[in-house]
């Protein structure tokens, strides 16, 4: 009897030591304030990678819903990313390309309201483990920038590194 509980607790550690990574998706929409966005406005998001989470890659994705009535077929974006444990952000301007080249919206579209999930990165690496804050700002000309109704985050599991 005592060998069966060893060999059950034995098997029940070696489980909870293989355990699979935590993170699969990480998802969050920000409303933009009175649907003009501003400079001065920089949504945020952290996110939370645990030691384990650090073994995969990640596609990384800007959610944007619109209305018909945006005046541009893209959108500039500065996207600065703040490692675990520093304390200056690292940044990159994007361009998010919201329609082609006649004007047809890209994204799915119901009544005049339009969404789109853009990537902006395949098979990244989060190397730490901990937060990672990412910050989105507006890079256009116009300021603010109308008819923009919400921008978002979307991180997900891309499967292992190699």
């Amino acid at each position: 009897m005592k060998r069966l509980l060893l060999v059950t607790a034995g098997l029940f550690l070696l489980a909870a030591a293989c355990k699979p990574p935590k993170m699969d998706a990480y998802e969050k929409n920000l409303e933009i304030p009175g649907h003009d966005w501003a400079y001065d406005y920089k949504p945020s998001f952290e996110v939370k990678f645990e030691p384990e989470d650090t073994a995969s890659l990640y596609n990384i994705y800007v959610n944007v819903r619109h209305t018909a009535g945006y005046p541009y077929s893209n959108l500039w974006l500065l996207v600065s990313t703040q490692y675990p444990g520093d304390s200056i952000p690292q940044s990159q301007r994007v361009e998010l390309p919201l329609a082609e080249a006649s004007g047809k919206w890209l994204g799915a579209g119901i009544d005049d309201i339009y969404e789109h999930r853009i990537p902006i990165q395949r098979n990244a690496i989060f190397n730490k483990p901990g937060t990672y804050k990412i910050t989105f700002e507006q890079n256009m000309r116009q300021n603010p920038l109308p008819y923009v109704m919400n921008v978002g985050l979307r991180i997900e599991k891309a499967g292992n590194r190699p």
